[in-house]
């Protein structure tokens, strides 16, 4: 049976359109109809007044509900943490495994085999956020765990799981042509936690480097006589930047500053979110350390930031409090732009025909009112 969703204001192509109706059959949008097109018989749902857009994606979930994916490798966990975010509007997430050892780099994606397989709402994919980083921008990674990126892990990081693989990794860290291993093997490579020089980076951005992992957190920055990471990003007209939007991780006017440097396109939010959130507990352990939920941020006993405690949601919401951005425009770096980085734009990202029914519902407050995943 069709299902109509009526009465809402609709975002497509990045403008709310009123008076038009969104029809969804077998998971999947069929068509935008004016109000008055809905066929008879069609199940409806009344959105209230309220912002119809598309599912928000985000590809560095470390946690969530009180669970961290690092401690227990499996479909439950991957399950519990997208059903915490699904509550602030994520309808596509990738698991993040903090650096780890080499078993548990591998445990990680067949954990994602399964739960892909066995249809765990939301999973795209794995993110494997090191072991192979620069130990002098380690942030809150555990350095012991580093380890070269040669033959053998390559070949792990590159088995099929059924959706996306995401290697996070320090590009000086790296031997020649691993970077073009990884891309050739449909991975995609991401720099982060990298004291890279600029020429580094444009040398991996030849070899198939695709983004760049939380911009301006753990990566050299721009200087006036070295651009960096920070700069040969921004400079790259290609490739994607994850942005963490929480106030805490990189100062409001540096982000306005970067969204002037480069095509709004090439921006997309990411939470890198801890078991914090939606969660019960205002504390977790990481690598034996306790980190504490103070003020909104994930801090350590030495005060350094251990990703976030930050919702899609929330990060929507300070793109247009913080950096003055219209709804549209906020709403595309949680999911249009996430999508195209994945190749994933012609099945998520938008309202449109044949585009699969990840949707959500914000009041005009940009609070979560309702969120499907295929249409359910």
């Amino acid at each position: 049976m069709t299902t109509a969703f009526v009465n809402g204001r609709v975002l497509i192509d990045g403008r709310l359109d009123r008076g038009r109706a969104v029809l969804v059959d077998s998971g999947r949008i069929e068509a935008i109809v004016a109000d008055a097109h809905v066929p008879a018989g069609a199940d409806l749902i009344d959105l209230g007044g309220g912002m119809l857009v598309p599912g928000f994606i985000d590809t560095q979930v470390n946690g969530g509900g009180d669970r961290l994916f690092n401690d227990d490798l499996s479909v439950a966990t991957i399950a519990a943490i997208g059903a915490a975010h699904r509550h602030f509007g994520t309808t596509g997430f990738l698991p993040t495994l903090i650096s780890d050892d080499l078993d548990k780099v591998e445990a990680a994606i067949e954990a994602t085999r399964a739960a892909i397989a066995s249809g765990v709402p939301g999973v795209l994919g794995v993110h494997i956020e090191g072991p192979f980083l620069n130990e002098a921008r380690k942030g809150i990674h555990d350095s012991s765990k580093f380890r070269p990126l040669g033959e053998k892990e390559i070949e792990l990081l590159s088995r099929p799981t059924g959706g996306r693989t995401i290697v996070t990794l320090a590009p000086e860290e790296v031997p020649p042509g691993a970077i073009a291993q990884l891309t050739k093997a449909g991975v995609i490579v991401c720099a982060g936690h990298t004291n890279a020089s600029a020429d580094c980076i444009f040398a991996a951005l030849k070899e198939g480097l695709r983004g760049f992992t939380h911009l301006f957190n753990a990566m050299s920055p721009l200087t006036s006589r070295e651009p960096g990471v920070v700069g040969a990003a921004l400079y790259d007209a290609d490739s994607w930047c994850g942005l963490i939007v929480d106030g805490h991780h990189v100062d409001p006017v540096v982000l306005k500053l970067a969204l002037r440097a480069a095509p709004l396109p090439r921006f997309m939010l990411v939470t890198d979110a801890m078991p914090s959130v939606g969660g019960r507990n205002a504390t977790f352990l990481l690598n034996g350390e306790t980190i504490t939920i103070s003020e909104g941020k994930c801090l350590n006993a030495a005060g350094t930031l251990a990703g976030s405690h930050l919702d899609m949601a929330s990060a929507v919401r300070n793109c247009v409090e913080l950096l003055d951005l219209s709804v549209g425009q906020a709403v595309s770096m949680a999911s249009l732009h996430p999508a195209a980085f994945l190749g994933l734009g012609g099945d998520l990202g938008r309202i449109a025909p044949g585009q699969r029914a990840n949707l959500v519902l914000l009041d005009d407050e940009l609070q979560l009112r309702g969120s499907w995943i295929d249409g359910a």
